[in-house]
C-alpha cells in the first residue's frame, strides 16, 4: 500500500499514516518535499493514499492546503490526530554542552523555543524538514549539531535522544487528512463527519442562515475557515467540518442551504478520527 506524505521517513506525516493504516510493514511511503509536490503525485489518478496536515492547535490552519485541496481531484476518506512530541536528536556520545547548533523545520523550532532559552550558546537554524534534519546529521555523523524531530526519526537514522518532549505546549496536536483520488476512492460506510466548501451569496445574513440550517438539523459545526475568492474583492470561500449522527438529516441540510450559496463542493465524507498520541 503506497501512501504519499509530506516529508521523508521519520516525519510526523509518516507517524500519522501508521496510526491510521496500522502496521508499518504494509506501507510504502511516497516522500514529497512540499505540499504542492504532494498534490502533483495524484495528477495521473494514482491509485494510492495521501496523508496531509491541515491544522495544528498551536500554529492554526495550514491555509494553502485548503486551497490546494479545493482545487484538486482528491477526496477526504479519513482523518488522524497526533499530539506532537519533539525531541532533541544527536549522534552518539554527545552532551548538551557540546551542541553548538540545532536544525529543524521553522514550526518545530518555534514550538520548542522556550527549551533552548536555557542554552543560549545553541544557535537555532531553520531547515526544510524535521526528519530530513535528522537524516543529514546521521549521514554526515555530525558533531556539535542536533536536530528537532520525532522519536521515529531517531529510530530510522540511529540517533540518540538527548532530550525528550522539549515542545513548550504539551497540548500540541496536529490534525491530518487521509486522501485519495476521487476516481479510485471507495465510498466510506456510515460516515459521521464531512468537510465542505462553499461560496456564500454576498448578501446580509446569508452565512447566518446557512449555519442555522445545520443547527436546526442537529448537525455539529466542528470547524469553520474562510479563504478569499481570488478575483472577487472581500468575498470568501468557507471551509467547514460538520459532524452528524443522522446522515439523512445532513443530506437534507445540504439541500436547504443551496439557495444561499453560489458553489458547493463536498471535500469528503468520512469517520471522525481518534485523537492518538505520537509513538
Amino acid at each position: 500500500m503506497q501512501v504519499a506524505i509530506q516529508g521523508i521517513k521519520g516525519c510526523f506525516h509518516e507517524i500519522a499514516a501508521f496510526k491510521f493504516f496500522g502496521e508499518r510493514e504494509e506501507l510504502d511511503m511516497v516522500e514529497c518535499m512540499s505540499f504542492p509536490q504532494f498534490f502533483q503525485r495524484f495528477e495521473n489518478k494514482a491509485d494510492f493514499y495521501g496523508v496531509m496536515a491541515i491544522e495544528n492547535t498551536v500554529a492554526g490552519t495550514i491555509l494553502p492546503n485548503y486551497a490546494m485541496l479545493r482545487n484538486s481531484d482528491l477526496t477526504v476518506i479519513g482523518e488522524a490526530y497526533l499530539r506532537i512530541q519533539h525531541h532533541l536528536l544527536v549522534t552518539n556520545g554527545q552532551a548538551i554542552e557540546e551542541i553548538k547548533e540545532v536544525r529543524s523545520h521553522p514550526m518545530a523550532i518555534l514550538q520548542c523555543h522556550k527549551y533552548f532559552e536555557q542554552y543560549p550558546h545553541i544557535k537555532l537554524i531553520e531547515a526544510e524538514d524535521t526528519a530530513l534534519s535528522a537524516k543529514v546529521i546521521s549521514d554526515q555523523q555530525s558533531k556539535g549539531v542536533g536536530a528537532i524531530a520525532s522519536s521515529l526519526a531517531a529510530d530510522h537514522y540511529h540517533l540518540n535522544i538527548l532530550a525528550s518532549g522539549i515542545e513548550t505546549n504539551k497540548r500540541n496536536f496536529t490534525r491530518f487528512l487521509v486522501l485519495q483520488h476521487k476516481d479510485v476512492a471507495k465510498e466510506v460506510r456510515k460516515p459521521n463527519k464531512a468537510s465542505l466548501c462553499f461560496h456564500a451569496a454576498h448578501e446580509v445574513g446569508s452565512l447566518a442562515k446557512i449555519l442555522s440550517i445545520f443547527s436546526e438539523h442537529q448537525i455539529n459545526l466542528s470547524k469553520i475557515q474562510s479563504l478569499p475568492v481570488v478575483g472577487k474583492v472581500w468575498e470568501y470561500f468557507f471551509h467547514i467540518d460538520v459532524e452528524m449522527d443522522d446522515y439523512a438529516a445532513y443530506q437534507q441540510a445540504l439541500q436547504e442551504i443551496l439557495p444561499y450559496i453560489t458553489e458547493l463542493k463536498i471535500l469528503g465524507e468520512y469517520k471522525v478520527g481518534i485523537k492518538h498520541r505520537t509513538i
